[in-house]
């Protein structure tokens, strides 16, 4: 599926008449507009001729001069060259380098713009991809829609210097379509609590002299600074990621930097050599304090590591866990399986409400710390299984000699592979809970439980990434 065919919403028409108009729709060509819609890829969507063209960087309700860059017979990619008059939905980005970079795409838009944009994401994937009617509940907007990150991770880089000037490390996020890095020192989207440390540490590391990487000649040591902050607690996790496993005076430059900041808990470096867009490698070594920083989430105390998948929207991560709880109403006779369940974020709430839950997870390290979470708790009716969630559903249901009362889904942005839902057909739980950070493939998956025989009883939707297009939403199915 194209990602142009796959933002159309429902409404969208793309029929049109040739004639005088083919001359102007061609590479080059500038056109005249107004945007009507966002797309799920986060650009303004409007009409010409009745034909679609998306524009970056654009509201509903603008009106816009454009350039088409890729054209085809239907619909085009245009660039935006101007507002010719703004929408009353659009607002001054409160970041100063929200046009340069590729962090946040939605910043001109008036926060309840977003919103609305995000419930009709979902509406749309559900009766166009999913072929679904049920009723999608009003999403539950962020508070605050800025600040609201616990985690930053940060590629370095190094300027390119004017002659006799020296190259400075730069710390930042990229430039929309490219790897040229935005040189930052704040960001409204990360937890404010975090901007003193970016600027610094910044200094430190070019005091120090360690060499940068370089993507394209695969030299230098230092890829990535992360950072993370328990919203609850305030502490704070710093996270070096180099492709080599120590750098010259870290010890010593970790222990300033612990005596520098109250909050700061923990100095770790990530061991990464391997040629790859993925930020952390698999080997994370302690160099001072701690490895972990302690969180309070759902009522729970949760130990968080460097490389913890850990949702970035601390509050809005709760106000859906409390969501699942009410829905579900559990009597604490019920046994649950939560599969891809991480460290426990959602297992161990479901676990004091339940008889026996049941945590699925691939990663090990993962598994452990869900073990210790729960242990740290007090919880003793939690328990946790490393592999395959498609290789662990039928095992169990033999082990329970017993179908599982609920089954909870909160798989990667893919969504499920079908012998996973294959398996969930033939297991027949009386009902599924399905998490889901991408509207399309939710549908995608729905479509097939539906067709196995169960019955979407509600999807609700929940804004954790104010500023993008992202929304996350949690179906509801009973058999």
């Amino acid at each position: 599926m194209t990602e142009t065919t796959a933002n159309f919403p429902e409404s969208v028409s793309t029929d049109f008449n040739a004639g005088d108009a083919e001359s102007q729709w061609r590479q080059g060509e500038t056109l005249e507009l107004t945007v009507d819609d966002l797309t799920s890829s986060g650009d303004g969507l409007g009409r010409w001729e009745g034909r679609v063209v998306f524009v970056p960087d654009t509201v509903p309700g603008d009106r816009v001069r454009t350039r088409l860059l890729q054209v085809k017979p239907a619909f085009a990619k245009a660039k935006l060259l101007a507002v010719l008059k703004p929408s009353p939905q659009r607002v001054r980005p409160p970041c100063i380098v929200a046009d340069k970079c590729g962090g946040c795409q939605w910043q001109p838009v008036a926060y309840e713009a977003q919103a609305a944009a995000k419930q009709q994401q979902v509406q749309d994937a559900l009766s166009r991809i999913g072929e679904i009617d049920a009723q999608v509940s009003p999403i539950i907007p962020a508070d605050p829609p800025l600040g609201y990150r616990n985690k930053a991770t940060y590629p370095l880089s190094l300027s390119q210097p004017k002659e006799g000037q020296e190259p400075r490390v730069r710390a930042g996020y990229y430039r929309k379509g490219s790897h040229r890095l935005v040189n930052l020192n704040q960001c409204p989207v990360q937890d404010d609590r975090l901007d003193p440390f970016l600027a610094r540490i910044k200094q430190d590391i070019q005091r120090r002299g360690w060499s940068i990487y370089d993507e394209k000649s695969h030299r230098g040591h230092l890829r990535h600074l992360a950072l993370r902050i328990g919203r609850r607690t305030g502490e704070v996790l710093l996270t070096l990621v180099a492709t080599v496993d120590q750098l010259v005076d870290l010890e010593h430059q970790a222990a300033a930097w612990m005596a520098e900041y109250d909050a700061l808990v923990g100095v770790c470096l990530n061991h990464n050599p391997a040629r790859t867009n993925a930020i952390f490698g698999e080997d994370t070594l302690l160099v001072e304090g701690r490895s972990y920083l302690m969180e309070q989430f759902a009522g729970l105390e949760f130990r968080v590591h460097p490389t913890t998948f850990f949702q970035v929207n601390t509050e809005q991560a709760e106000r859906l866990v409390a969501e699942i709880l009410t829905e579900l109403d559990l009597k604490g006779t019920e046994t649950i399986i939560d599969a891809y369940c991480g460290i426990g974020t959602l297992t161990l709430p479901l676990a004091q409400k339940a008889s026996r839950c049941i945590g699925l997870e691939v990663q090990k390290e993962a598994v452990k710390q869900g073990q210790a979470n729960a242990q740290l708790n007090g919880i003793e009716n939690a328990e946790f299984r490393v592999g395959e969630v498609s290789d662990w559903l039928p095992k169990l249901e033999l082990e329970l000699d017993a179908t599982p009362d609920v089954v909870v889904l909160d798989p990667p942005r893919k969504g499920c592979d079908r012998p996973i839902l294959d398996a969930l057909l033939e297991m027949h739980p009386a009902r599924i809970v399905y998490m889901s950070c991408n509207a399309a493939t939710l549908a995608r998956d729905l479509k097939i439980l539906a067709t196995g025989g169960y019955r979407v009883t509600r999807v609700q939707p929940a804004d954790f990434f104010p500023q993008t297009p992202h929304v996350e939403c949690v179906a509801f199915l009973v058999a």
